[in-house]
């Protein structure tokens, strides 16, 4: 993913850095995904390699998937359960999951063929074309990184969402999901904040981009 949190599932591994120190030990996981169980490929060293985490877990349950075929981004794919699942609700959108661990881009790569999912790119953030533009950003972001880290790369992508472009962030409500909520309003112009859903201790906030004259 992006710079993450350490979670229980890798201990004293850096699954935010681009080659992860642990064995690259590959094994298929069960894991439900549009509605449907879906064999999936994982390994360590990436984000929750054992399940798909709570937060995912929340933003895939409280937040429609697309209405329409489109130009969508998973900030922080990890092995991929949000790329997979944009992809398999909206099988003609391309879906852009950017990570910055390379076994993770390899396992979502593996995974998207797996599952046919033709539209996935699993990239780095610099093999996103400059002009390309998003209808809707997805991410469980990296909170833990501190505030400048996590803000400069929202400054970076929530930008680039197209008018009328939505993007869907979960985010705990005991690490600053409320703060987040209001920086975005005030430091992101044209672009506004709501609180979409609570659950389990998260949040998920609806950021959106205005038509012109709207």
């Amino acid at each position: 993913m992006t710079p993450e949190r350490p979670g229980p599932d890798e201990p004293g591994d850096h699954y935010f850095t681009a080659e992860p120190a642990s064995a690259d030990e590959r094994r298929t996981l069960s894991v439900e995904l549009a509605g449907a169980p879906r064999e999936v490929e994982v390994a360590p060293g990436v984000f929750s390699p054992g399940r798909i985490d709570a937060g995912t877990s929340v933003l895939l349950r409280q937040v429609e998937p697309p209405e329409s075929a489109g130009t969508f981004l998973d900030l922080g794919c990890g092995w991929g359960p949000i790329s997979l699942s944009l992809a398999l609700a909206q099988p003609q959108a391309v879906v852009w999951g950017v990570d910055v661990n390379q076994r993770a881009l390899d396992l979502l790569r593996r995974n998207a063929v797996r599952l046919g999912c033709d539209g996935v790119r699993a990239v780095t953030a610099d093999e996103v074309p400059a002009d390309v533009v998003f209808d809707e950003i997805w991410s469980n972001p990296p909170i833990r990184v501190g505030k400048a880290v996590l803000h400069e790369l929202l400054r970076t992508w929530l930008p680039r969402l197209a008018p009328g472009g939505r993007a869907y962030l979960v985010v705990q409500k005991n690490l600053g999901a409320d703060s987040l909520q209001s920086w975005i309003g005030r430091e992101l112009p044209g672009l506004t904040a709501a609180r979409l859903a609570s659950s389990k201790g998260f949040r998920v906030l609806r950021v959106s981009r205005e038509e012109p004259g709207g």
